[in-house]
């Protein structure tokens, strides 16, 4: 009867000694039976946040013992997590635009766990980055996101090199449509991986505020589109990242003049970078080498925008053009 206080005193000392953070879960749910604890309404911020939006927010984990991986002489957990949120506020997060040491925070959540990790889920989570500071504000965010991982240590198909698939959907602002597919290998320090991204049918205008904060332009109109790929052997990257801009306009009635002179300047630009025959806008940027240095090609990237705009458009899907294998063979070379 006593159980469930003992481990949310646990989860509370844990909580309550990340560096420069702080923490609170509200109930604690023991299920003997299933091998499983609940948590309830946990949320962790900085301590010197300016806002009260918690960093992370998770109103239901479920944490179980994965009793299939039994059959493997295994024994590992499984994590069901619904409606959890993560929202970076700028003006929290940053110190003196210093980002905080992920490890400290990201490895007291791991240690919630008494054992390895083999199956995840998320259930309506929510991704967002937000800047209060910002004239108007800016929200650029991920929600209704679910997400499916299995096989995380390797309990079972230990002969494929990368062992765990894992899939993922989301809605983005603009309600764009987002899809991740990939395998990975979590055991090795550096986590092998070969991974498909996609951002479908976005409406531009709901990027303005990000937009006009950054760049000083803003669009009337227009879709805009995000592909990746992305390929981990041995600590060596191997990607592109893909971005398209279709029937766009940037000129809007009420934009003040020199506003409207600089996206007269950029819409100049735009149209000699476009292809005509299919209104897009796009490049494809490149990205190798290792982890800690990867590198990408400015000339490249300004080739792809000039490819697009006068030999052949690029489509709009995932290339399918970078495999594991080929990060594999860069990392012997």
């Amino acid at each position: 009867m006593y159980l469930p206080v003992l481990v949310k005193n646990y989860v509370n000392d844990i909580l309550a000694n990340i560096p420069g953070y702080y923490g609170q879960v509200e109930d604690i749910d023991i299920a003997l039976i299933r091998g499983a604890y609940v948590i309830n309404n946990m949320h962790l911020n900085k301590v010197n946040a300016k806002t009260q939006v918690p960093f992370l927010n998770f109103p239901k984990s479920d944490i179980s013992i994965e009793w299939k991986s039994l059959i493997h002489g295994k024994i590992v957990s499984e994590i069901i997590m619904t409606n959890p949120e993560v929202i970076y506020v700028f003006e929290d997060q940053t110190n003196n635009g210093k980002t905080p040491d992920v490890d400290d925070w990201t490895k007291a959540l791991t240690d919630l766990v008494p054992i390895d990790i083999n199956h995840f889920e998320i259930h309506n989570g929510k991704l967002a980055f937000v800047q209060l500071q910002a004239n108007p504000n800016i929200d650029l965010n991920f929600h209704q996101l679910d997400l499916y991982a299995d096989n995380l240590r390797n309990v079972k198909s230990k002969e494929r090199t990368l062992p765990s698939p894992f899939h993922a959907t989301a809605t983005s602002i603009g309600n764009g449509k987002v899809s991740i597919d990939g395998n990975i290998n979590l055991i090795k320090e550096i986590p092998d991986m070969d991974v498909a991204f996609s951002l479908e049918q976005v409406d531009v205008t709901a990027l303005n505020d990000f937009t006009s904060h950054y760049a000083n332009i803003d669009f009337e109109k227009g879709d805009f589109e995000l592909y990746s790929e992305v390929a981990i052997a041995d600590g060596y990257l191997k990607g592109y990242i893909k971005p398209l801009l279709t029937n766009s306009k940037l000129i809007g009635k009420n934009d003040k003049f020199l506003n409207t002179l600089w996206e007269g300047f950029i819409g100049f630009f735009k149209f000699i970078l476009k292809n005509q025959k299919t209104n897009t806008i796009a490049t494809k940027v490149p990205l190798e080498g290792d982890l800690n240095n990867v590198e990408t090609s400015a000339w490249t990237t300004f080739v792809n925008i000039l490819g697009n705009a006068w030999i052949e458009a690029f489509q709009g899907a995932v290339d399918n053009d970078i495999d594991f294998k080929d990060a594999f063979q860069k990392r012997k070379e």
